[in-house]
């Protein structure tokens, strides 16, 4: 997760962050997301390649905000292009912090972000990660 704030309200940001720690909070913008839901998309990712294939593939995951995008990472293929692996979005997980739910989405060919509807929100992760592995419409293991 990504700490850094610019933009203009940034001054503003800073001085409710140094009065917070005088009075012993801290004010920021950042949503948090549910640890249990949070572990649960970790454990997921962890279990969806074997330890063995992990120096060819990783399921990792990036948070940012109160979404959560699930990535397929590969090697590079030749090292002209660099150390860097690639990571290829999955899905995404949106919190709905108002109503306490999760939302997933998928990724088309343009890297735009659509809301999945065969499944409607949830309180939980469970159901979206278990619609993802199944993947009945191959929209996102392809």
């Amino acid at each position: 997760m990504s700490d850094s704030s610019s933009g203009p309200n940034e001054p503003l940001l800073r001085l409710r962050r140094g009065l917070g720690s005088l009075l012993g909070t801290v004010a920021t913008p950042k949503t948090v997301l549910p640890d249990l839901d949070l572990a649960r998309i970790r454990r997921y990712c962890e279990g969806r390649v074997p330890t063995r294939l992990r120096d060819q593939i990783r399921i990792e995951l990036d948070v940012r905000g109160r979404s959560v995008t699930i990535l397929e990472c590969r090697p590079p293929w030749t090292p002209e292009i660099g150390p860097d692996w690639t990571r290829f979005p999955i899905a995404r997980l949106r919190h709905i912090q108002a109503h306490s739910v999760w939302m997933l989405y998928w990724r088309d060919r343009n890297l735009r972000w659509h809301r999945y509807d065969r499944i409607g929100p949830s309180p939980h992760v469970d159901p979206l990660l278990a619609e993802i592995e199944a993947d009945p419409t191959n929209i996102f293991w392809g």
